[in-house]
């Protein structure tokens, strides 16, 4: 499987491409290995080392498109060592034959710092956090769950993935405020959260756990790392 060719700004893409800070742990584990899986492949930064470092080949797994097109930029000097697989976890071949697998889990700086995709509660932006895109098959929303879901699944979700003790506070305030109109902007959750839990001076944002719990619940991530 492959994923767009379309090419992005190369001044854009420079600006994204960055150093991982744990090189130095994954090369102690798969430098000089056949073959590595690196799920997820990101920007590149992980592959790139990993093949500078002896790997004979590199297979990056990503499901975001953007990653992908700024990812084979950068790791096109590699030619024939290199390629990509555009997908979730759960897309790759079970049969396929590597030496060794590095799962790098969460959000990127990629998707943080890009407001349209709706993952961050510094930039504004439309409540979305699909990873794929909104043309994934099979995904909501963040904007879909916060106004649709009731109110003790609301709840639930946000205590059990983003372990926050403020679960209940949270979704009741999300209830009311949506119940005036819908929740559309990051900015409007991030605002919902911090009314319902307060916001100290200097202290991290009150919104974090929950907007961690969106997340992983959009993009199914606790059972795309099961399969």
């Amino acid at each position: 499987m492959t994923g767009p060719d379309d090419r992005p700004d190369d001044d854009v893409a420079a600006d994204r491409f960055h150093t991982p800070v744990m090189v130095e742990e994954v090369l102690r584990f798969l430098a000089g290995r056949g073959t590595v899986l690196d799920m997820t492949l990101g920007l590149g930064g992980h592959a790139a080392a990993l093949l500078d470092a002896g790997v004979r080949e590199v297979i990056g797994v990503d499901r975001d498109p953007s990653a992908l097109v700024i990812a084979r930029e950068r790791l096109e000097g590699y030619g024939e060592r290199f390629r990509t697989v555009h997908g979730r976890f759960s897309d790759v071949d079970p049969g396929v034959a590597v030496d060794g697998v590095l799962f790098d889990l969460g959000v990127s700086s990629l998707q943080l710092d890009t407001g349209e995709r709706g993952f961050g509660f510094r930039t504004d932006g439309p409540l979305d956090m699909r990873m794929g895109g909104e043309t994934e098959p099979g995904t909501r929303s963040a904007r879909e769950l916060v106004n649709e879901l009731e109110e003790p699944e609301l709840s639930g979700l946000i205590y059990h993935y983003g372990e926050e003790r403020g679960a209940r506070r949270v979704a009741s305030a999300i209830v009311r405020a949506r119940s005036r109109r819908p929740i559309e902007t990051t900015d409007e959750l991030a605002g919902v959260v911090a009314g319902a839990l307060g916001k100290r001076p200097g202290g991290p944002h009150p919104a974090r756990r929950t907007f961690q719990a969106l997340r992983i619940a959009v993009n199914r991530e606790l059972e795309e790392l099961a399969a």
